[in-house]
């Protein structure tokens, strides 16, 4: 026989003041931990508890981060606290150039985003370091050449001048043909960059899916890292795995095109897998182990990770160089007149490498574009060990330090709050004179590899842009104001009335 005791729990009533406590005790060190990790820094004196300023930075990015350039003008740094990480904003140029200087395993790691790595998986290049890191970049070479960029060029324009079609029949719809370019110009480099870089390996099936997932994906990098079913960023996380996959898919279609005889690549991963299957085959002839970063699944990461850093950055500078040529009439005649000189619509053919050379102002235009509105504002890096950062201040171990190219980029160029394309010319060249503040495109181990191909497809862009079409921005009160889309577009998505002044744009096809 057993017998059992019942066991009486005291009323919850009574457990209220204990629970109470605590939570005010858990509060308690949560601020204090916070405070010790601040010091004489300025920030926030106080943070909401556990979620930190999280809402605030969701709800509002554009003011968050103005928020904290203002605590920074002091110092040149700033604190916060998001979801029990403490963070550190750098404004100062030099300060920047400390934390890219030392991305290694010992002092920083770029993550991409405060929650990157779940995100975006193990396999993104932003984790890598060391050899592995050099190793991958020589791989990656190929895919930039003057070949290769001559060939993307081609593609670009192609696609570009599809879209103008569109755009066109879009505007002439109705009395009222203002358009809201941000979403046509994001589905535009979404297209531009698929074909570039996998050209005909996506069905059209599989290009639909593709654009619905990569919605998904931009949705959740905006949103509370919630990875529960029904939420945004789970949502995105899957997007990425399905994006990957079917990216390694037209790696292995690739591999098999570029492994036959006297096959000419025809986009980015066919440049990549012409080398990449003679480095396979020499292994295997000397009896060595298969290269590394060379098995579909990872390459079809790293095409995840080129889409991801040219796609939204690429969408940015486009809005924001029709916001500014808009505003700038003087340098909207003097690209026109530039690109008149060598390049007409009319003329039935796309512009070639050399023609580009010759587009020194609007090269320069593009430049400026860039430094006036850095796309992806901010690059976040985690400290993996305590870092003197200044003679004062120790960032400590596991703090999300966000070096801002944005403020950078207004710091050192004469005028810097002026958009004058002309700092980029042959006479001025601030390019040169202020260099370490130009860090749109990244500085150290981790620079960006495609910045050519990005310059080039701005390039491209303008000149087609202003030769095919009349434009006037639809002015509303804040409509070039700054919001985050994840990289920051005007706040209106560039509302533009939009006429053709070429020859007939539908007759128009250009070989």
């Amino acid at each position: 026989m057993f017998s059992f005791t019942s066991v009486t729990f005291p009323p919850i009533s009574t457990l209220t003041p204990y629970i109470v406590s605590a939570v005010i005790f858990l509060i308690f060190l949560e601020q204090l931990r916070y405070l010790i990790k601040k010091r004489h820094v300025p920030g926030p004196p106080l943070v909401l508890p556990f979620l930190g300023n999280a809402i605030s930075l969701v709800r509002n990015p554009t003011k968050f981060w103005e928020e904290q350039s203002s605590f920074s003008k002091k110092l040149g740094f700033s604190t916060n606290y998001i979801i029990g990480r403490f963070i550190l904003f750098i404004r100062d140029t030099e300060l920047s150039h400390l934390i890219f200087a030392n991305v290694r395993p010992d002092a920083f790691m770029l993550i991409g985003h405060p929650f990157g790595k779940k995100l975006f998986g193990d396999h993104n290049m932003i984790y890598m370091f060391g050899q592995s890191h050099k190793d991958l970049r020589r791989r990656i070479a190929p895919n930039f050449t003057p070949r290769a960029l001559s060939t993307y060029s081609d593609i670009q324009q192609r696609i570009i001048l599809k879209h103008f079609k569109n755009w066109e029949s879009l505007a002439s719809r109705g009395d009222n043909n203002s358009l809201s370019f941000r979403l046509l110009v994001r589905d535009m480099n979404l297209e531009t960059s698929q074909t570039v870089m996998v050209g005909p390996y996506l069905n059209r099936e599989a290009q639909e899916s593709f654009r619905v997932d990569y919605n998904l994906f931009n949705v959740g990098l905006m949103k509370l890292p919630v990875d529960l079913p029904g939420f945004a960023f789970r949502n995105a996380r899957l997007a990425v795995d399905r994006l990957v996959e079917t990216l390694g898919g037209c790696t292995k279609r690739s591999k098999s095109r570029m492994g036959r005889d006297n096959e000419e690549p025809i986009c980015l991963v066919d440049f990549w897998m012409q080398e990449t299957i003679k480095e396979i085959a020499a292994a295997e002839a000397a009896g060595e182990a298969t290269p590394s970063h060379t098995s579909d699944a990872e390459i079809g990461g790293y095409l995840f990770d080129f889409l991801f850093a040219a796609q939204d950055a690429s969408t940015s500078s486009l809005l924001w160089a029709v916001t500014l040529l808009d505003s700038h009439p003087d340098v909207l005649a003097k690209v026109r007149a530039e690109v008149s000189a060598v390049w007409s619509p009319e003329s039935g053919k796309l512009i070639n490498v050399e023609q580009i050379r010759e587009l020194k102002y609007t090269q320069a235009v593009a430049r400026e574009v860039i430094r006036y509105r850095a796309p992806a504002t901010l690059v976040p890096h985690i400290a993996v060990r305590d870092f003197p950062l200044t003679e004062s201040y120790t960032i400590p171990k596991g703090t999300i330090v966000f070096p801002s190219v944005y403020e950078s980029s207004f710091q050192g160029f004469t005028e810097p709050d002026r958009f004058d394309p002309d700092r980029f010319s042959d006479e001025r060249q601030e390019d040169q004179l202020f260099k370490r503040n130009f860090l749109a495109f990244g500085a150290g181990p981790h620079q960006c590899v495609g910045q050519r191909y990005a310059l080039n497809h701005l390039v491209l862009f303008i000149s087609m842009f202003v030769m095919i079409f009349d434009f006037k921005r639809d002015q509303t009160d804040g409509c070039d104001d700054i919001v985050y889309n994840p990289t920051i577009c005007p706040k209106d998505g560039c509302t533009v009335f939009l006429s053709r002044r070429c020859s007939e744009l539908q007759n128009l096809d250009l070989e």
